[in-house]
């Protein structure tokens, strides 16, 4: 994959169900915020991906 660009959702990490629907990407829920957080930050390290917050309890990790 030398030289391709990748911009896929590896993830998705949220403390509210309703806010993701279905799809191709895994989703992890969380408890709460700070649980939200570690799971994307543990995911983040492992995938070696990026983490954005799209403010509304949820985060997807993907690469750049």
């Amino acid at each position: 994959m030398q030289g391709e660009i990748l911009h896929n959702i590896i993830a998705i990490v949220t403390t509210n169900p309703k806010s993701v629907g279905g799809g191709g990407a895994p989703i992890f829920y969380a408890a709460n915020e700070a649980e939200r957080e570690k799971i994307a930050l543990y995911l983040s390290r492992i995938l070696n991906a990026m983490v954005h917050d799209l403010e509304n309890g949820t985060y997807f990790l993907t690469h750049h």
